[in-house]
Formats: structure tokens, C-alpha cells, sequence
């Protein structure tokens, strides 16, 4: 009986032992975001200043690609604001599968709408590469008329000066792709206001200390705005079709070029589906995924970042050897480390105000957050897209439901 006691105690005080570990990670990563919002702000000041001043004479004609799949919520909201642009010179480029795709028929609607914008559809057929929204974005790119190319998914709605903003940069040789944060638009219900204060707050926390330590070797989704040049020089955007992290690869590839990936100071909005727990449990799993292959090494440290595990370890342990008052200590640093968060990073870098709103919620966020990243390690599976994929070496992804055919060998 004795040693089973000494051997639970043992138990416990490990646990709170890891806590500890974990309390002070987390903690340590909190100042380093604090410093990277505090960079990110002075250099977003400086970018802003010289964005402005750019004369339209200086601005180049753009191509927008917006490739489509399906009905969303606010979807000709979304588009419509692309057609509303403060820019001197661009075309709006379309891409899906096949002319029955619903979302087409409300492109087509909002062109109708606007025809002082030059723009276009381009069917792409079934996709033969693993990527099929590459697939799609290699041929619209095939049929653009400009130099300059902005890549954005149908779910996001920008401002009249979002094109005036991301642009400019790429004026300058060095720079190969200017990239965005964007702001999570909840649809209604908890688990989509969760899943858009992570948009908000978790995602650009990663980001901006991505930034402050290495400088940015990746894109994000959301857009991507980049040069045909440096395109060419990697091999076109079909160097990207083997993986779901396509964005990712994008900025890394053309960062490993030799060019310069710049982090706007513009933010974007991304809006969310209203969706069931099991529908953002797997969309959240499967980004943790494509992460955990993508980036490997930095995702196993990300599990040290997140403060309420290590909060709700710390109260459990504590209290089972007697402890509670340290116990609570544990939670409730926890509890605040993620309020001071959401409000540092969701509304004093993303200007959301849920985040300052329900700063209280964002701890539930970190803890979800927590779970889909340990849940990441358990399948190489996921759905996306009504398609059931493999992760395979590296992030190259395997179709599960293609045609022989059209199936690349496994990777892995």
C-alpha cells in the first residue's frame, strides 16, 4: 500500500513538474509575441506611409484570381468586393471545375454587375494533380494578361484599398510575394466564434514570431500576391500541386529563390461557414496536419505555446498533493495569459473586435487549439472538399477518391 502511494505521489508531482515546463514555455512565448506585435506595428506604420504615396502611374495592372467552389455564405459579398477596387488598372480572372458549379452562377451575377471590370471564367475540367485548386489556378494563371497576380480564396472580402495596399511592394525586384493576415468572420453559433477568434489571435501570434525570428519563409492562403518572374523562376505554380499546403509552399519556394516574402500590414476578411463541432473539429485537424507535415520540427514546439493544458495540469496536480490555492494560481495565469492575448493580438494588430469582445472565450480557443494539435499526430487522413486525401512525406498529398489514373504514386 505504501509504495503504491509513494508511487502515485510520484505521478502527481511529475505532472506538476510538466506543468511547470509548460506554464513557463507558454509564458515565454506570450513576451515573445508582445514583441513581435510591437515590431509588426512599426514596421505596419512605416509600410503604410510608403503604400500611399504610390502614384498611380506607379502602379502596375493586376491580375486577380479567384478560383470557386460551391455556395458560401456572402460569397457575391465577397466577390463584389474585389470588383469595388480603388486601382487604376486590373482584371478579375474565375476558375472551377465545371459550368454547373453553383458558385459560377453568382460570379457570372456579379460581372453582370460590373462592367467596367475586365474579367473572365476559365473551366479547368477534373483535376489530374493531387491539388485540384492548383490545377485550377494553373490555367487561369495560362490565361492573364498581366505580370502581376493576386491569388485569394472565394471566402475572403477585402476593402476598396486592398489592392492599393499589397501591391506596392512587389515594385521592388527583391520582394517575390506579399502575403496577408486576415480576420476570422464568425458565422453564427460557438464553435464558429471559436474558430474565428483563432483566425484572429492563435494564427498571427505564430506568424508575427515566424517573422520576428526568421524573417517570413511562407504565405499565407488568404492571398497571395506575387510576380509572373518569380512565379517562372520556381517552376510555376504547378510546383505546389502535390501538397495542401500549397500557400505555404508557395512562400517557401519563392522565399528559397532568392526573393524577399513580405508580411502586409493590410488585413483581410475571412469569412466563416455556419458549421456543426464535427465539421471546425475537422477543418481545424486537418490544418493541424497539413502543419505538422509542413513545418515538422516547429510544430512538435507549438505544443509548448498554449497555456490553458498546462493551467488546467497545474490545478489537477497541485490539488491532488494538497495544493489547491497553487493549483488555482496555475488555472488562472493560464486563464489570463490567454485574455491578454487575444486582446494584444486580435484587436491591437486585427482590429477584431470580438477578440477584445470575448477575450474571455479565447482561452476555450487555446485549449481546442491544444487538443486538434495533439489530435494532429494520430491519422495521415483527412477530408477536404467532399475528397478523402493521405498526407504522404513532406505534405505531398495522396487522392483517395481519383480515377487510377489521375493518382500520383505515394510519396511517402
Amino acid at each position: 500500500m505504501g509504495s503504491a502511494i509513494s508511487l502515485t505521489g510520484w505521478l502527481w508531482r511529475s505532472l506538476l513538474l510538466l506543468a511547470a515546463v509548460g506554464t513557463l514555455s507558454s509564458t515565454v512565448f506570450l513576451g515573445m509575441v508582445f514583441a513581435a506585435v510591437m515590431r509588426y506595428l512599426r514596421l505596419a506604420r512605416t509600410a503604410l506611409k510608403a503604400t500611399t504615396s504610390a502614384p498611380d502611374s506607379a502602379l502596375p495592372a493586376v491580375t486577380l484570381l479567384k478560383p470557386v467552389h460551391g455556395m458560401e455564405p456572402r460569397l457575391a459579398e465577397n466577390i463584389e468586393s474585389f470588383f469595388r477596387q480603388d486601382y487604376p488598372n486590373f482584371e478579375i480572372v474565375f476558375g472551377a471545375r465545371d459550368p454547373e458549379n453553383t458558385a459560377l452562377r453568382v460570379a457570372e451575377e456579379v460581372c453582370r454587375r460590373h462592367p467596367e471590370v475586365k474579367s473572365k471564367i476559365v473551366l479547368s475540367g477534373y483535376p489530374t494533380w493531387p491539388n485540384a485548386k492548383v490545377f485550377s489556378l494553373d490555367q487561369m494563371i495560362a490565361d492573364s494578361s498581366t505580370d502581376y497576380l493576386v491569388i485569394s480564396d472565394s471566402d475572403i472580402q477585402v476593402a476598396p484599398d486592398f489592392l492599393r495596399n499589397v501591391i506596392p511592394p512587389l515594385l521592388d525586384p527583391k520582394n517575390g510575394l506579399v502575403t496577408c493576415f486576415y480576420q476570422g468572420v464568425p458565422a453564427q453559433g460557438l464553435w464558429s466564434t471559436l474558430e474565428a477568434l483563432g483566425m484572429s489571435v492563435e494564427m498571427p501570434s505564430g506568424v508575427m514570431v515566424a517573422d520576428m525570428m526568421e524573417g517570413m519563409r511562407f504565405a499565407m492562403g488568404a492571398v497571395m500576391a506575387t510576380r509572373r518572374d518569380a512565379l517562372e523562376k520556381i517552376g510555376g505554380i504547378g510546383s505546389t500541386r502535390d501538397y495542401y499546403s500549397d500557400d505555404f509552399v508557395l512562400g517557401n519556394e519563392i522565399w528559397g529563390a532568392g526573393y524577399h516574402v513580405v508580411l502586409s500590414h493590410h488585413v483581410v476578411k475571412h469569412v466563416l461557414m455556419p458549421r456543426s463541432f464535427q465539421e471546425t473539429w475537422g477543418d481545424q485537424l486537418r490544418w493541424m496536419k497539413s502543419t505538422r507535415y509542413s513545418r515538422p520540427k516547429g510544430h512538435v514546439g507549438t505544443g509548448l505555446t498554449f497555456a490553458m493544458p498546462f493551467g488546467l495540469l497545474g490545478l489537477a496536480s497541485a490539488s491532488a498533493l494538497g495544493h489547491p490555492i497553487v493549483g488555482a494560481a496555475f488555472l488562472g495565469w493560464a486563464f489570463l495569459s490567454g485574455t491578454i492575448q487575444s486582446v494584444t493580438v486580435g484587436w491591437g494588430v486585427i482590429r477584431d473586435r470580438r477578440a477584445l469582445y470575448y477575450c474571455w472565450l479565447y482561452p476555450v480557443r487555446d485549449l481546442l487549439g491544444f487538443c486538434t494539435w495533439a489530435g494532429s499526430f494520430l491519422s495521415r487522413t483527412f477530408f477536404w472538399r467532399g475528397e478523402t486525401y493521405l498526407f504522404g512525406k513532406g505534405g505531398k498529398i495522396i487522392p483517395q477518391r481519383r480515377p487510377a489514373g489521375d493518382v500520383p504514386a505515394d510519396p511517402s
